[in-house]
């Protein structure tokens, strides 16, 4: 399946591509294959290609003297990609605690949508969710998947301070926040496990693309899990994912 892309400038060294604006993961596995074919072509030029939801930022070593032969080129390898630029992704299970210590906004979810927060917690879990993006913070990862019945604004005032590791509504996205920071999300939960590490060859270990589920754990797994996550011992459950 093909789309029809536009290309433009964006600055001196980087051309944007862009997919019809929509979240949607069809869009998201042609964007992530495109941007496996650039970084595996021959166009030595490109130092690198930067992913959105339907987008992709491509980044070149130096200033591109003529765009037209440039955008013609990428023109070409968009059109003779096949299956085999498809990446590998990663199924994760990831552990969270819906207690209400962590899920501060849980009450005010169930009194909005009028169900119970078992029936909150139910919701939220069930789904597979699809790694969209990574940001705005290093680690932050944007799922798309989200039950209809869970969507709910932002908060017209950010909290201050979020506490590492909340799980959060945004509208009709779910995120984790890596590590503790101001934020508008509606907190329903936390996880224990590391996010974003920048001592680690791989900071992220989630990626766009991936799939995440939500394993509901009682508050003695999570501290369980905490302590091995701490001293280094906790291994996130994972397995190999292909289109």
């Amino acid at each position: 399946m093909g789309y029809n892309l536009t290309y433009q400038r964006f600055s001196e060294r980087s051309i944007l591509v862009e997919w019809p604006s929509d979240i949607n993961e069809n869009i998201l596995r042609d964007v992530l294959g495109f941007k496996n074919r650039l970084e595996h072509s021959n166009i030595k030029e490109i130092v690198q290609v930067n992913s959105a939801y339907s987008s992709l930022l491509v980044i070149y070593v130096s200033t591109i003297d003529n765009v037209y032969d440039e955008i013609k080129r990428l023109k070409v390898e968009y059109s003779s990609r096949d299956c085999l630029d498809r990446p590998v992704f990663k199924f994760w299970e990831i552990p969270v605690c819906y207690d209400k210590e962590f899920g501060i906004d849980l009450e005010e979810i169930s009194e909005e949508k009028n169900c119970s927060i078992s029936q909150i917690i139910q919701l939220h879990s069930q789904p597979i969710y699809t790694v969209y993006f990574v940001g705005f913070l290093p680690g932050f990862l944007y799922l798309g998947g989200l039950d209809k019945g869970l969507h709910f604004p932002r908060k017209v005032s950010p909290r201050l301070q979020i506490k590492k590791g909340a799980v959060a509504i945004g509208g009709a996205q779910t995120g984790i926040y890596p590590n503790a920071s101001p934020g508008g999300w509606n907190i329903i939960g936390n996880s224990p496990l590391e996010f974003f590490n920048p001592n680690h060859d791989i900071p992220c270990f989630a990626k766009a693309g991936d799939n995440i589920k939500f394993i509901p754990v009682d508050r003695d797994v999570y501290n369980q899990i905490l302590m091995d996550v701490q001293n280094g011992r906790y291994h996130i459950k994972s397995q190999d994912v292909y289109d």
